[in-house]
């Protein structure tokens, strides 16, 4: 939020040369239209408020009725991808901002460009939001939140020990070890292995990376090398090792989200790395003298690079009733139901307009903007969202990582393929 305020109006206003009407803007109120809908972050609690959301609106637009399909998790994404190439009726989509850029490449969104020209309520999506549904100088999505990592940890856990909470990743480490009682199947960090695992090593190369690194595109240095290629690289990398095998459970090499954030509120681990998401979660499941939220950890040099990513709501190119998936789309993400959504899921609101709400100034969402009001220190930079080897980087980063962390591939081996992988799509751009 404080980086949507801070970096001032959205762009909207540079789509110059807009219809007089957005396209495909009549609907036809005598005939009933069905909206196939599908999301991509499935959840149970996550459904169940866009149902609700859908019911409000299905009130209001009585002509139109909304399928609402939410596939398992772990297959949603690929069975999104797999409906559009197959052009099955597909209106609404969860487009994420690791899988825009491949979607869009093959022609299967719709650009909004003209559609939001037209959107009085766009004159408040903050730029973050807007960049993140944004390829090739194209809108596709209207984000429906904004996720940004933090630190989550067991205030009672480090208060037991008289241990203040980690500001550095060398901290992390040592608190993380001296939380750690394997025979009592307590454990100081909810590492992941799994799924999504190369956030946090990223996170780890990056700040000790520091000021290195070329915040237009964060994959890389200043000088034009991989984030993976450094010395700075080969320290963290061996920390982060180190954290696995020191103050982790054994099994966390294969966890995923949902077993790093069951490990940390049943009381296996005591700090977790997560976005804002989880907060409501944890808030159900925990007492609340139980545990706290800090900022990210800082490298060697002080330094901690952040970013902001997020999903949201984009129409099929495919689709036969645009108009009507776009009404639905500016409903969802009007600021009345953006921001009930996000206090209720626990993200950040896309509308600049809820910075200044004080449900958003306290508690654990408090440290998110402490976050981004220290840009000297909480350096913000862009992920590499635009290369079409994203989605088979997370398969490739999973497999490699692990390869690692149970002995079978050294740190300098696995940095050199990291290396030679992003230098290999990198390529066909310079």
């Amino acid at each position: 939020m404080a980086l949507a305020v801070d970096a001032g109006c959205s762009s909207q206003d540079g789509y110059e040369k807009a219809p007089e009407a957005p396209p495909a803007s009549g609907i036809d109120s005598d005939k009933k239209i069905t909206l196939q809908m599908m999301e991509s972050l499935t959840n149970p609690k996550r459904t169940a408020l866009l149902s609700e959301m859908i019911a409000k609106f299905e009130s209001r637009n009585p002509g139109i009725k909304v399928v609402l399909i939410s596939p398992p998790f772990d297959q949603a994404d690929s069975t999104i991808r797999a409906m559009l190439s197959a052009k099955q009726d597909l209106d609404v989509l969860e487009v994420r901002d690791n899988n825009i850029a491949s979607l869009s490449y093959s022609g299967y969104l719709e650009p909004l460009n003209a559609f939001a020209a037209h959107w009085p309520d766009y004159a408040t999506v903050g730029p973050v939001a807007e960049s993140i549904g944004s390829a090739g100088g194209q809108l596709y999505f209207i984000a429906n939140g904004l996720y940004q990592r933090q630190l989550f940890y067991r205030k009672d856990w480090l208060e037991a020990k008289g241990l203040q909470p980690p500001t550095t990743w060398q901290e992390l480490y040592e608190t993380g070890k001296k939380l750690t009682d394997a025979a009592q199947n307590r454990y100081g960090f909810s590492f992941r292995g799994g799924p999504g695992s190369i956030a946090v090593i990223d996170s780890m190369v990056l700040a000790f990376n520091g000021e290195k690194v070329n915040l237009e595109d964060g994959q890389f240095l200043k000088d034009g090398t991989t984030i993976y290629s450094s010395p700075e690289a080969q320290r963290a990398a061996e920390l982060y090792l180190k954290l696995y095998q020191d103050a982790s459970p054994p099994d966390s090499v294969y966890w995923g989200f949902q077993e790093q954030v069951q490990a940390f509120i049943s009381g296996v681990t005591g700090m977790l790395l997560q976005d804002p998401d989880v907060i409501q979660t944890i808030q159900d499941k925990m007492k609340p003298d139980t545990w706290a939220t800090a900022p990210m950890p800082l490298g060697p040099t002080g330094k901690s690079l952040i970013t902001a990513g997020g999903a949201g709501w984009g129409i099929a190119a495919a689709s036969k009733n645009k108009a009507a998936a776009w009404k639905l789309i500016t409903f969802l993400s009007s600021p009345e139901q953006n921001i009930s959504f996000s206090k209720n899921y626990g993200l950040i609101p896309i509308h600049t307009s809820a910075a200044y709400d004080p449900y958003f100034q306290s508690g654990p969402y408090k440290t998110l903007l402490e976050m981004t009001q220290k840009t000297d220190t909480f350096l913000h930079f862009k992920p590499p969202f635009q290369y079409q080897g994203l989605a088979q980087w997370a398969k490739e980063s999973m497999d490699t990582g692990q390869a690692m962390l149970l002995g079978r591939a050294t740190v300098q081996e696995t940095l050199s393929k990291w290396d030679v992988f992003w230098e290999e799509q990198k390529s066909p751009l310079k």
